[in-house]
């Protein structure tokens, strides 16, 4: 045990070392609705949606098992309704990120993340009989802890489990009346993602 986290502290977290990688979601879907009443049964197209999350990273060790770093988070949705217009979604964040790990042995460790995003998101909405594109102002924090096993190679496998709270503030316009809209979210989630751990040009490889 204390032999391997030695090596996982001497060659993997130490101070100067970069971290990069992303993760990628991806989800679809689609639904039937059936209609049972007295003039008989029906059967047609319920909504469908798609949506597709890419958020890279980059990181440096200031110090032995703790990094900071910059992410982007890019999420795409769209959202299909029968004998209707498709309705897109999309947000970008920007903003830092700080990662402090705590080796355990055969190369795996704990860590505890926590990240800012500052960005926007374009959608399309119905607001009273006309569609309007709405750019929307968002402010995004998370934290949560995280499980790492990472190869010889410096190849890392994550699991994150994540709480995420998010302000979001957007104008309208109505009949030539303007309103503000503030919404809050909070929200509970598990990501998966690859990390690539290295010094400078060449890959971090762990001895054994």
């Amino acid at each position: 045990m204390f032999f391997s986290l030695g090596l996982i502290q001497a060659q993997m977290l130490d101070r100067g070392n970069f971290i990069v990688g992303s993760t990628l979601g991806f989800s679809t879907s689609a639904s039937e609705v059936r209609l049972n009443s007295a003039q008989g049964e029906k059967e047609g197209q319920g909504p469908s949606s798609l949506q597709i999350n890419f958020a890279p990273d980059l990181g440096y060790f200031i110090q032995d098992n703790f990094a900071l770093g910059l992410a982007m988070d890019f999420t795409f949705s769209s959202l299909e309704e029968p004998n209707s217009d498709r309705t897109d979604n999309s947000n970008l964040l920007f903003g830092p990120f700080a990662r402090y790990y705590f080796p355990m042995e055969d190369q795996t460790a704990f860590f505890i993340e926590g990240n800012f995003g500052f960005g926007n998101s374009s959608d399309d909405q119905l607001i009273g009989e006309s569609k309007q594109s709405v750019n929307t102002n968002i402010f995004a924090t998370g934290f949560g802890p995280g499980f790492t096993i990472i190869s010889k190679k410096g190849i890392g496998i994550e699991a994150i489990f994540k709480y995420n709270y998010a302000r979001s503030k957007f104008n309208t316009e109505i009949s030539e009346v303007k309103q503000e809209t503030i919404t809050k979210t909070n929200q509970f989630d598990i990501s998966i993602g690859i990390q690539y751990y290295f010094q400078g040009v060449r890959p971090v490889v762990i001895n054994r």
